[in-house]
Protein backbone atom coordinates (compact mmCIF):
# COMPACT_ATOMS: atom_id res chain seq x y z
CA UNK A 1 0.00 0.00 0.00
CA UNK A 2 1.29 3.22 -1.02
CA UNK A 3 2.04 6.39 1.46
CA UNK A 4 1.78 10.04 1.42
CA UNK A 5 4.81 11.97 2.19
CA UNK A 6 4.71 15.54 3.75
CA UNK A 7 7.07 18.00 3.83
CA UNK A 8 7.86 21.07 5.34
CA UNK A 9 10.70 22.65 2.96
CA UNK A 10 13.33 25.43 4.02
CA UNK A 11 16.42 26.55 2.19
CA UNK A 12 18.44 24.97 5.14
CA UNK A 13 16.85 22.54 7.19
CA UNK A 14 13.84 20.59 5.36
CA UNK A 15 11.15 18.55 7.46
CA UNK A 16 9.60 15.35 6.36
CA UNK A 17 6.74 13.05 7.65
CA UNK A 18 4.88 10.13 6.18
CA UNK A 19 1.47 8.25 6.60
CA UNK A 20 1.35 4.39 8.19
CA UNK A 21 0.28 2.42 5.42
CA UNK A 22 -3.06 2.79 5.47
CA UNK A 23 -2.68 6.98 5.76
CA UNK A 24 -4.06 7.31 9.13
CA UNK A 25 -1.14 8.45 11.31
CA UNK A 26 1.98 10.80 10.66
CA UNK A 27 5.66 10.24 12.07
CA UNK A 28 8.18 11.93 11.81
CA UNK A 29 11.10 10.93 9.34
CA UNK A 30 13.91 13.06 9.36
CA UNK A 31 15.35 16.60 8.39
CA UNK A 32 17.88 17.12 5.78
CA UNK A 33 19.91 19.55 5.97
CA UNK A 34 20.92 20.83 2.52
CA UNK A 35 22.93 24.15 3.20
CA UNK A 36 20.59 25.97 0.13
CA UNK A 37 21.38 22.81 -2.36
CA UNK A 38 17.93 21.76 -3.65
CA UNK A 39 19.57 19.24 -5.56
CA UNK A 40 20.35 17.34 -2.03
CA UNK A 41 16.59 17.55 -1.23
CA UNK A 42 15.16 15.96 -4.22
CA UNK A 43 17.49 12.92 -3.89
CA UNK A 44 16.52 12.29 -0.27
CA UNK A 45 12.72 12.82 -1.51
CA UNK A 46 13.93 10.82 -4.56
CA UNK A 47 15.27 7.73 -2.18
CA UNK A 48 12.08 8.15 0.41
CA UNK A 49 9.50 8.01 -2.57
CA UNK A 50 11.08 4.63 -3.39
CA UNK A 51 11.40 3.18 -0.03
CA UNK A 52 8.04 3.98 1.38
CA UNK A 53 6.04 3.50 -2.07
CA UNK A 54 4.72 7.17 -1.84
CA UNK A 55 1.78 8.06 -4.30
CA UNK A 56 1.59 11.87 -2.79
CA UNK A 57 3.73 14.01 -1.45
CA UNK A 58 1.92 17.29 0.38
CA UNK A 59 4.06 20.38 0.50
CA UNK A 60 3.46 23.14 3.13
CA UNK A 61 3.15 26.79 1.77
CA UNK A 62 4.51 29.10 3.94
CA UNK A 63 1.56 31.60 3.33
CA UNK A 64 2.03 35.00 5.87
CA UNK A 65 -0.67 35.62 8.88
CA UNK A 66 -2.48 38.12 6.24
CA UNK A 67 -2.56 35.62 3.54
CA UNK A 68 0.13 37.24 1.31
CA UNK A 69 3.10 35.50 0.04
CA UNK A 70 6.87 36.44 1.75
CA UNK A 71 10.25 35.53 -0.08
CA UNK A 72 9.76 31.87 1.62
CA UNK A 73 6.37 31.46 -0.08
CA UNK A 74 8.04 32.70 -3.43
CA UNK A 75 10.88 29.89 -2.44
CA UNK A 76 8.77 27.14 -1.55
CA UNK A 77 7.00 27.66 -5.22
CA UNK A 78 10.24 27.21 -6.97
CA UNK A 79 10.85 23.90 -5.04
CA UNK A 80 6.89 22.87 -6.13
CA UNK A 81 7.97 23.47 -9.68
CA UNK A 82 11.19 21.44 -9.64
CA UNK A 83 9.28 18.35 -7.21
CA UNK A 84 6.57 18.46 -10.15
CA UNK A 85 9.10 18.42 -12.92
CA UNK A 86 10.85 15.40 -10.94
CA UNK A 87 7.71 13.32 -9.44
CA UNK A 88 5.71 13.94 -12.29
CA UNK A 89 3.58 10.63 -11.79
CA UNK A 90 3.24 11.73 -8.44
CA UNK A 91 0.07 13.82 -6.85
CA UNK A 92 2.01 17.11 -5.43
CA UNK A 93 -0.41 19.20 -2.95
CA UNK A 94 -0.05 22.45 -1.21
CA UNK A 95 -1.44 22.93 2.10
CA UNK A 96 -1.31 26.21 4.25
CA UNK A 97 1.19 25.44 6.82
CA UNK A 98 0.46 28.84 8.61
CA UNK A 99 0.98 28.17 12.03
CA UNK A 100 2.51 25.07 11.91
CA UNK A 101 6.02 25.50 13.54
CA UNK A 102 4.52 27.67 16.18
CA UNK A 103 2.91 24.76 16.99
CA UNK A 104 6.07 22.38 16.71
CA UNK A 105 7.61 24.94 19.27
CA UNK A 106 4.62 24.63 21.42
CA UNK A 107 4.77 20.78 21.81
CA UNK A 108 8.64 21.12 22.40
CA UNK A 109 8.09 23.68 24.35
CA UNK A 110 5.78 21.34 26.84
CA UNK A 111 7.96 18.18 25.78
CA UNK A 112 10.89 20.20 27.81
CA UNK A 113 13.54 19.83 24.51
CA UNK A 114 16.62 20.79 24.61
CA UNK A 115 17.78 23.85 22.76
CA UNK A 116 20.24 21.94 21.03
CA UNK A 117 17.59 19.64 20.15
CA UNK A 118 15.08 21.86 18.99
CA UNK A 119 16.74 22.75 16.08
CA UNK A 120 16.96 19.42 14.72
CA UNK A 121 13.28 18.12 15.48
CA UNK A 122 11.32 21.27 14.46
CA UNK A 123 11.60 20.79 10.88
CA UNK A 124 10.58 17.28 10.95
CA UNK A 125 7.20 17.84 13.72
CA UNK A 126 6.32 20.89 11.14
CA UNK A 127 6.71 18.19 8.58
CA UNK A 128 4.48 16.33 10.64
CA UNK A 129 1.45 18.97 11.39
CA UNK A 130 1.38 19.46 7.64
CA UNK A 131 0.97 16.22 6.93
CA UNK A 132 -1.86 15.48 9.58
CA UNK A 133 -3.80 18.58 8.15
CA UNK A 134 -3.75 17.21 5.28
CA UNK A 135 -4.78 13.46 6.27
CA UNK A 136 -8.01 15.10 8.54
CA UNK A 137 -9.06 17.45 5.94
CA UNK A 138 -9.37 14.23 3.30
Amino acid sequence: MSRILGIDYGTVRTGVAITDELGITAQGLETITSNGSDKIILKRINELVDEYDVSCIVLGNPINMDGTKGKRAEETELFLHKLKSRFNKIDIVQVDERLTSVEAHRTMNFLDIDKKKKKQVVDTLAAVYILEGYINKK
